[in-house]
């Protein structure tokens, strides 16, 4: 796991307030939500990890510097 910087702490929370509706693109876990799947920010936590409410259910976050996601609008 990396670890991360004050500014790309900060960062990250500024572009994934919540609220936010988000698209998984990247996630190494046996559990992860199928790539593709939307949720909806609810916050990032001390160490980056983006927390997520995914629309199946699942409760996941993204983990910085190994996960990925996008910033989405209901209209994309």
């Amino acid at each position: 796991m990396r670890m991360i910087s004050k500014a790309a702490l900060q960062g990250l929370r500024e572009r994934y307030k919540p609220g936010v509706r988000v698209e998984l693109l990247k996630m190494d876990d046996l559990q992860a939500p199928p790539i593709g799947t939307r949720g909806t920010v609810i916050g990032v936590d001390d160490i980056g990890s983006i927390m997520v409410n995914w629309d199946n259910g699942s409760g996941l976050s993204v983990a910085y510097g190994e996960d990925l996601c996008r910033v989405v609008s209901d209209d994309d």
